[in-house]
């Protein structure tokens, strides 16, 4: 009985290190918050090791860990001390000006935090993490035709919310 659960915790550590990064970076491109991020991974890393035993026999546990991850990160905003409205950070004066691709992803960051928590997941995980309507739905727990028109209409308050030059720029591929 030691001998596998010294095992499962091997796995376990072995899972946490290779996926640490991109989880993180999953997290803070769903909630723009580098803390909430490293909480949200932590508190899914944290549920995963408890129940590793049965989570490491799932068909996809990156798809587990992610689904634990996105409910992390929406319940960690319907909390009621986290209604306030961030505020800009100021660049500073003698800062260099920003390339054209730094700036796009600035400007595409600033609007994708200005999007509900659940419609900015929808966004991130169909086109940053490349995930299929499927996988997708097993991540956020909904069915595929809510994540279908989550995704609508993401994409729909996104075009709202990006400058009108930013798409004329970038070929209308929004």
């Amino acid at each position: 009985m030691a001998r596998a659960q010294a095992d499962d915790e091997a796995d376990f550590r072995n899972y946490a290190a290779a996926r640490m990064a991109a989880l993180r970076r999953t997290a803070y491109l769903i909630c723009g918050d580098w803390h909430l991020a490293e909480d949200a991974v932590s508190t899914a890393l944290t549920k995963a090791y408890v129940a590793w035993h049965r989570i490491r026999r799932a068909d996809s546990v990156d798809a587990y860990v992610r689904r634990m991850m996105v409910h992390a990160i929406v319940d960690e905003r319907r909390r009621p001390w986290r209604r306030e409205a961030p505020t800009e950070y100021p660049l500073p004066d003698t800062a260099a000006a920003p390339t054209e691709a730094l700036h796009d992803r600035i400007v595409l960051r600033q609007a994708l935090a200005r999007m509900p928590p659940r419609r900015r997941a929808v966004l991130v995980l169909r086109f940053f993490e490349g995930l299929s309507v499927e996988e997708t739905a097993a991540a956020m727990g909904s069915s595929t035709g809510t994540v279908k028109s989550q995704t609508a209409r993401a994409l729909a308050a996104l075009r709202d919310l990006l400058p009108d030059d930013y798409l004329v720029r970038e070929g209308g591929g929004l």
